[in-house]
């Protein structure tokens, strides 16, 4: 399907042209969004993430995302992932060297998986705002205390020192998918009656404490973007009206540069955000037993299908682009040049490209060579799976990789 048409306005920046974000300037307002790359076995930076990257700022992207760097050893959300201490450093810089040989910038996504975690691959407890059963570690997390929550708050601060340390230009906090700071967000999976639960302004403290931390912690050495879920498409969870509210009291605090609008839980409802055939099959043969027979009787539900279509999480961003006055960031259905124009035309200071650039890493370039060029991305969903073997598009013979 193609994009809807960009409504007339004055004044619409070019999406290939410089743009400031925060204290640092993007060659292009086109944002390589954070795909878990799967290519972190030992929790350091391999040489197929420094390519993974290195191929993306080639391609022309503006800025290219690592995902996603757990801030403590609980909040993976499996063994074999970018966890976030002084080791990590020296792969961090190396990492950052080739993407600014391309000419791009390079951001971190930090976060703590929360309810996502798998605590039987990690070996160590999970926490959540509450007990709960953890389908992925098949066991309990405990609910997390104010120590707990303190000490996540704090470990996010450390990991982007150590990102600025390592010479990133940004880090993306990760609110979204029902992680541990999205997990406090959603009324269905955040019950509490402390401070950190009830409403929805108490819901987002543990937001606000994490950004503000940050920000403290770096000053203007680097920007700060948040991942914050517009609506996470499950019974009883997290709503537009509710992420508003987040956002509002965000954008008071002042703690960040911009904001990346998202969907769907990785908990509760993948497929809102991602859309597309929904890859059950694949899915199912990735996992281990018991979570592989549990994919294969009940994946339907789990993975449920949505048409795609271009720009399919603009009507939900509309609502925050019309209520907020800070940057924000298109995601979703990001395949074309109409596309990036449009996300300009309604006001959106960048927009965001993910599954598309899995395929074809140099589409930026070449779109902004001819705006006429289409996306290779037929939107099957197959490279999700492949996170637990590095991830990347089936559909490209291995010889192209």
């Amino acid at each position: 399907m193609s994009a809807p048409d960009a409504p007339d306005a004055p004044d619409v920046p070019d999406v290939f042209g410089p743009a400031r974000l925060g204290p640092v300037t993007l060659r292009n307002r086109v944002i390589k969004a954070a795909t878990f790359e799967g290519a972190a076995p030992d929790g350091l930076v391999t040489d197929r993430l420094v390519e993974f990257h290195r191929a993306v700022a080639a391609g022309g992207a503006g800025m290219t995302t690592l995902a996603f760097c757990a801030v403590a050893p609980e909040g993976r959300t499996e063994r074999r992932q970018l966890l976030m201490r002084p080791e990590v450093v020296p792969g961090l810089a190396r990492l950052a060297q080739a993407v600014h040989a391309e000419g791009a910038r390079v951001s971190a996504q930090l976060g703590h998986a929360g309810p996502v975690a798998d605590s039987h691959s990690n070996g160590v407890q999970g926490i959540s705002p509450m007990r709960r059963f953890n389908a992925l570690g098949l066991r309990f997390d405990r609910a997390a205390t104010p120590d707990d929550i303190a000490r996540v708050v704090t470990a996010h601060a450390d990991a982007a020192e150590l990102a600025a340390d390592a010479g990133f230009d940004a880090v993306e906090l990760h609110f979204g998918h029902d992680y541990f700071v999205s997990a406090f967000l959603s009324p269905r999976i955040n019950r509490r009656r402390d401070e950190f639960g009830g409403d929805a302004h108490r819901r987002a403290e543990v937001a606000r404490r994490t950004a503000v931390a940050v920000r403290e912690r770096v000053g203007d050495r680097i920007a700060v973007l948040a991942k914050l879920t517009m609506h996470d498409g499950a019974g009883g969870g997290t709503r537009p009206e509710h992420s508003l509210v987040t956002a509002r009291l965000l954008q008071d605090d002042g703690a960040l540069d911009a904001l990346v609008l998202t969907g769907g839980s990785s908990l509760l409802n993948p497929m809102f955000l991602f859309r597309g055939d929904p890859p059950l099959r694949e899915f199912a043969a990735a996992m281990r037993p018991p979570l592989r027979w549990g994919i294969r009787l009940s994946g339907e539900r789990f993975l449920r299908s949505y048409p795609f279509e271009e720009a399919y999480l603009l009507p939900l961003a509309r609502q925050f682009r019309a209520a907020l006055t800070m940057p924000l960031v298109l995601l979703g259905g990001v395949t074309s040049r109409k596309t990036l124009d449009l996300a300009m035309a309604e006001g959106f200071q960048f927009a965001a490209m993910a599954r598309a650039l899995l395929r074809e890493p140099d589409l930026v370039a070449r779109l902004q060579r001819d705006a006429a060029t289409t996306s290779a991305c037929i939107h099957c969903n197959q490279c999700v799976p492949t996170i637990y073997v590095g991830t990347h598009c089936p559909l490209v013979p291995a010889s192209s990789r």
